[in-house]
């Protein structure tokens, strides 16, 4: 499994510091990206930080690191539990549509087991 979330950049040019702040003020949908790598666990991804500043490795893509809450909760259980975590995002910019699209890790999904 390995998710993606693309953006509209208000921008024609991608930079470090535009960049951060755009992220920083998109805290709610990366909080929702995250969470699908959770989902079967029955966790939330909530409070999204950028932990590291972008690092660009070409002119239009790079990486950065996110730290968040991870949130368990179910009544019937009586479960709430609260963890921080971190991830690794790569981003890609296209200029001409004006898309940022960021690229989370690839988690591998297992099989089902044979009896």
């Amino acid at each position: 499994m390995q998710e993606t979330w693309t953006f509209d950049y208000p921008k024609s040019q991608i930079k470090d510091y535009s960049l951060s702040s755009f992220l920083k003020a998109k805290k709610k949908d990366l909080g929702i990206f995250l969470s699908y790598y959770y989902k079967k666990d029955g966790a939330v991804a909530e409070d999204v930080n950028l932990k590291t500043e972008p690092q660009f490795s070409g002119s239009n893509s790079g990486s950065f690191e996110v730290d968040f809450s991870l949130v368990h909760f179910n009544a019937c259980l009586a479960i709430h539990e609260q963890v921080r975590e971190s991830l690794k995002i790569d981003f890609e910019f296209d200029s001409k549509s004006s898309k940022l699209k960021l690229i989370g890790p690839y988690w591998p999904s297992r099989e089902m087991d044979e009896i």
